[in-house]
């Protein structure tokens, strides 16, 4: 498990500043439960504790300079 500063990756922030609104959208349409809170639990518990305790204990670059 990843404690501290999580390593910067351009590639993953841009691909995620540039994903659309309207692909977001169709999904939403397609998938039942896309986006909705608290579906990652129902559908994979043991990634979304895993995911939780990670993000309360690191920190983004960007943090820094908040």
């Amino acid at each position: 498990m990843k404690i501290g500063l999580r390593t910067p990756s351009i590639k993953k922030s841009f691909k995620a500043r540039t994903t659309g609104k309207y692909k977001r959208q169709i999904k939403k349409t397609l998938i039942p439960g896309y986006g909705k809170k608290g579906m990652g639990w129902i559908k994979n518990p043991k990634k979304a504790l895993y995911n939780k305790v990670y993000h309360k204990t690191s920190f983004s670059f960007w943090d820094l300079f908040k």
